[in-house]
């Protein structure tokens, strides 16, 4: 019944009608539903489409799904990837397609997004003290005793709080947490001590609308993060749930989740989770990393752990921003059409790839034209030569960090090599 709602939901966007709320689709398309425009199988180069355009290469994001699928069942790993990175249902369907367990969130409005389309298991990394979410929640779960939720709990203020929200709501099932570790002083959430934890798993005991099913945490948060150090804490988090599996903390469970795993340390979060020892339960060994769907060009490129293991394979950047040079004011700058409501910038600003030419449609690599910064809606270049670029050009950019680069696109064509359009990935952030 899941995959129905799922099929459905994905149905449902195809119908969705063309207009203009959706940045860069052409003009003539007016009125034509997605799919039909999708199976017109436009070139996004020749066929209409306005800049600035944001692609995302087809062939680029079935390599990354595969090769975490790949990845995660070499490892023993079940994986639930972030979904706030894309918030892109078609990717969830292809994501689960590839072995995922389920898709992660960060906050309630996303898990809401993500049971709207079916999805059935949903591990949320935050603590959900909101009590309107709560009750939403607690209705999800006793109207589908198939779907499975997971959030943490990190304060013995936070089970006060969900406690009182779920009796209020007349939950009939409890709420399944785990006790979140943080990575260290001056991190982000997380308990500090494993003393807290115990007092967390103590309160967790007293209330019958949680019922506590493991630990978790985020690795990325370590403080001046190496492998080594990382190690060392994700051998503090085994070691949690471990002496909670020996106190029966876990008595009757199918499964004891462990949980961790950003995109930049999963390496070591195998090779640590592949330590874990024989506890009463088989242990959900829960990678969480959501950016490798697109990956990117500029902060995951240098921190992806498949630099450290070459042999595992390698992600490809699939994401690509056209612009226009709208303005060649002197023979050192230009002016492209596309700014910070396009491209991602918060931590590194788009990379000049390759200039396609306005007059012919050649390609050549763009050698001497940097991005030197970006307003609102233009981003300014510099050029070695006069001649490195005319207005009219298309420039195509790298971007860097997949999170905010989805978010500034409600449907982002995906593109094959040649430039044919396949499909259109609608996001709702």
């Amino acid at each position: 019944m899941a995959g129905d709602r799922l099929a459905k939901g994905l149905r449902g966007l195809a119908e969705e009608r063309v207009d203009h709320r959706f940045k860069a689709l052409p003009p003539d398309a007016e009125g034509l539903t997605v799919g039909e425009l999708s199976a017109e199988r436009r070139n996004l180069f020749r066929d209409g489409f306005t800049t600035p355009v944001l692609a995302l290469s087809a062939e680029s994001v079935e390599h990354n799904l595969a090769l975490m699928e790949t990845y995660s069942t070499r490892h023993g790993l079940a994986f639930a990837p972030h979904g706030k990175t894309s918030m892109a249902p078609q990717l969830f369907a292809r994501q689960l397609e590839h072995g995922a367990w389920g898709i992660t969130a960060a906050v309630p409005h996303q898990a809401r997004a993500y049971r709207a389309y079916g999805i059935q298991r949903i591990f949320l990394a935050n603590e959900v003290v909101d009590a309107a979410a709560l009750r939403w929640l607690s209705a999800e779960l006793d109207a589908d005793p198939d779907f499975r939720f997971i959030c943490y709990v990190d304060s013995l203020r936070g089970i006060e709080l969900m406690d009182a929200a779920l009796r209020e709501a007349g939950a009939s099932r409890p709420v399944d947490v785990v006790v979140e570790l943080g990575a260290g002083d001056g991190a982000r959430t997380g308990v500090r001590t494993e003393t807290e934890c115990l007092e967390l798993a103590d309160a967790i005991a007293g209330v019958d609308t949680l019922r506590l099913v493991g630990v978790a945490g985020y690795e990325g948060e370590v403080p001046d993060a190496t492998s080594e150090r990382v190690a060392a804490w994700l051998r503090r988090l085994v070691a949690l749930a471990v002496d909670f599996d020996a106190a029966g903390r876990f008595a009757d469970l199918d499964q004891i989740v462990i949980s961790a795993g950003g995109s930049a340390w999963f390496d070591t979060v195998a090779e640590v989770f592949a330590e874990i020892p024989a506890l009463s339960a088989p242990a959900l060994k829960l990678l969480r990393s959501g950016a490798y769907v697109s990956h990117d060009d500029g902060h995951y490129r240098h921190l992806t752990p498949f630099n450290r293991v070459p042999d595992e394979g390698a992600l490809q950047p699939a994401f690509r921003l056209w612009a226009q040079v709208v303005s060649r004011p002197t023979g050192s700058q230009a002016f492209l059409n596309a700014g910070k409501r396009d491209a991602a910038y918060d931590l590194d600003l788009p990379q000049a790839q390759v200039v396609r030419s306005g007059r012919d449609g050649t390609l050549r690599a763009a050698d001497g034209v940097t991005v030197t910064g970006l307003s609102d809606q233009h981003a300014w270049v510099a050029t070695e030569h006069a001649g490195d670029l005319e207005v009219g050009d298309w420039v195509g950019m790298g971007l860097s960090h997949p999170c905010t680069s989805f978010d500034k696109w409600q449907l982002i064509p995906l593109v094959e090599q040649d430039g044919t359009v396949t499909d259109f990935i609608r996001t709702f952030f």
